[in-house]
């Protein structure tokens, strides 16, 4: 069975004349202020003019494909191009199994359910689609995780992006698979001062997961730490969220309470971060070929 990869990431606009566009899709239609518009793109012009969110996903795409041997697509949420074009792309060069891979951990019906519904109504009957909905406790992401935080002296703090506070009451097992990849990268580092908190809320007018990292830096300073080393675990991409809401945002905060702040180095298109995935992808189409026998 000819079989390929669809790999997706929420995409970034390109220049910053695309940033009204990709705020206009993340919206869905939905009124955009234009003091919104104007603070992204002031954001955007802090890290440089733009995301390398999309290149870096060129590059962990080809990496991908070099260490599995089969064809790897890229898709994108909420740019180009879309998961549906890359869907049709690997349908038109015969593809009869599709793996979807988000470049996200953690499961939340809000963040890898609408990639997988993207992918789903992609693929259709055309083929058959095996989604991997979540590989938060993957051990070679886990031992990647440790290698970034182990020897450090500072008090860690894992992060990931904040979704609505009401994804609790569903039953969604986004905040527990974070902490849970939290525990097992302490463990397998041998941190044993660490803390975990949410980054990158949105002002919806709806309450958010929480403590914000904001919040987190202010209660330990009150605790008397003094350094901070900051390990988004949620994230595998130098993106907008670790640029701007860490590097900037968080690095600001630290200074005005006096905590020295670092950050780990992103997985971004380290050789062994492909490896990772590919390891991941080959025990999963392994699974799902157990299944089907009889």
């Amino acid at each position: 069975m000819k079989t390929a990869v669809v790999l997706m990431a929420y995409g970034s606009p390109s220049r910053p004349e695309d940033i009204p566009a990709y705020f206009d899709d993340i919206r869905g239609g939905r009124p955009v202020r234009p003091e919104a518009v104007a603070e992204l793109t002031e954001r955007y012009r802090r890290i440089g003019g733009s995301s390398p969110l999309n290149e870096i996903t060129e590059r962990q795409r080809a990496a991908l494909e070099h260490e599995l041997g089969v064809p790897v697509y890229v898709g994108m949420k909420h740019w180009t191009p879309r998961i549906a074009e890359a869907a049709d792309q690997a349908l038109a060069d015969g593809a009869e199994r599709i793996v979807g891979l988000v470049l996200a951990p953690h499961y939340s019906t809000i963040s890898i359910g609408g990639y997988r519904d993207r992918l789903a109504e992609g693929v259709g009957e055309r083929a058959e689609l095996v989604m991997i909905e979540s590989w938060h406790d993957h051990r070679p992401l886990i031992d990647l995780l440790a290698e970034r935080v182990g020897g450090t002296d500072a008090h860690v703090v894992f992060t990931a992006h904040s979704l609505p506070e009401r994804i609790l009451a569903e039953g969604d097992p986004y905040r527990d698979q974070l902490l849970e990849t939290s525990r097992l990268v302490a463990e397998r580092a041998g941190v044993e001062s660490w803390s975990f908190a949410f980054q990158s809320a949105s002002p919806t007018g709806e309450p958010w997961l929480g403590p914000d990292i904001l919040d987190e830096l202010e209660r330990l300073d009150g605790e008397g730490i003094r350094k901070v080393l900051v390990a988004p675990v949620g994230f595998v991409s130098d993106h907008l969220e670790i640029l701007w809401d860490i590097d900037v945002e968080a690095r600001e905060k630290a200074a005005e309470l006096g905590l020295e702040l670092d950050r780990i180095e992103s997985l971004n298109d380290a050789p062994e971060f492909a490896r990772a995935l590919a390891v991941l992808v080959e025990q999963v189409l392994d699974a799902s070929t157990r299944i089907e026998v009889p």
